[in-house]
């Protein structure tokens, strides 16, 4: 069986009309995990409710106590909008606090279990700096789930992988300090936001930028993946990997220019189990609905019957 994390109330963040990171996104997935023929192998959990545990402590370990409240204010009164991209609807702050909930029962899971599994919610949070979020992210999901998970017992260190077709700055920010997270990224380069340099690696060499051309396809990426991801995972034996599963460097996604196709995030996918089986997936980006929802299926078929 493959646990999911998910809840109805993530559609909730309400981006308004022709915004690409839309509650459609979601749905898409969710029908199409519901109609694959191994639909009764996966387990849906819903996230731990708000009165039952508080995010917030571990929210405030990534972001500053001013930008929560800002968040939270704007939500309260009515909604706006952080940068030009970046909505916040009344029901967003709520619905973000839900979302990592959902990513800290992730790490929970996987930890328990010693297998992977997968959050399905939004907003995602990979761009998400200590003082603001920013690219549609409000809270930096991979980054509190990962200093979530170094208190848990037998975790000593943890990696982020982020596929995402953008750097996520937000994530590799909050976490680079920490000797015992690595961050890694392939992403688009030239592209928004314009960080991810090969030069980042900061003073305890925790991070691995591999920045790619527009036109990237799938043999670009498995030579990055043999070549530098695979043995930078390797090297810091962590004992929990998480990756940031964005889907917009499909080939058919408006927002990039990078050429993969859905079935290759199994291969990926594949790649990361050879090397441990403690893997939390948590949706990032990816905005082309048919090529998103195809990749996640591909993304946990491949963990279900490729292992």
């Amino acid at each position: 069986m493959f646990p999911l994390i998910y809840s109805e109330t993530f559609l909730d963040h309400d981006t308004g009309n022709l915004h690409p990171e839309s509650p459609q996104r979601l749905e898409a997935i969710v029908k199409a995990l519901k109609t694959v023929s191994w639909a009764d192998l996966l387990q849906w959990h819903k996230p731990t409710h708000l009165t039952d545990r508080d995010p917030l402590p571990y929210i405030k370990n990534s972001h500053t106590k001013e930008y929560i409240q800002r968040v939270e204010a704007i939500a309260t009164n009515g909604g706006g909008f952080l940068d030009g991209d970046t909505v916040v609807s009344p029901h967003s702050y709520n619905v973000a606090l839900l979302a990592v909930n959902a990513w800290l029962d992730g790490v929970d899971k996987v930890i328990e279990t010693q297998n992977p599994a997968f959050v399905l919610s939004r907003p995602p949070g990979h761009h998400a700096v200590k003082n603001t979020g920013m690219g549609f992210c409000l809270f930096s999901n991979a980054a509190i789930a990962a200093d979530y998970a170094l208190k848990s017992s037998g975790v000593q260190r943890v990696t982020i992988l982020d596929w995402d077709v953008h750097h996520g700055n937000g994530t590799q920010a909050i976490v680079e300090n920490n000797p015992n997270i690595a961050y890694c990224s392939l992403h688009q380069f030239p592209a928004y936001p314009g960080t991810g340099g090969t030069n980042e690696t900061e003073k305890y060499n925790n991070v691995l930028n591999i920045p790619m051309q527009p036109g990237s396809d799938i043999n670009t990426y498995q030579f990055a993946f043999s070549e530098e991801v695979i043995p930078f995972l390797e090297a810091f034996k962590g004992d929990l990997l998480i990756v940031s599963a964005g889907y917009d460097a499909n080939q058919a996604d408006p927002l990039a220019s990078i050429n993969l196709k859905p079935n290759d995030y199994g291969i990926f996918t594949q790649q990361l189990l050879a090397i441990s089986s403690c893997v939390l997936f948590g949706l990032e980006g990816g905005y082309d609905l048919s090529a998103l929802s195809d990749s996640v299926v591909a993304t946990i078929r491949t963990c279900l019957f490729q292992k």
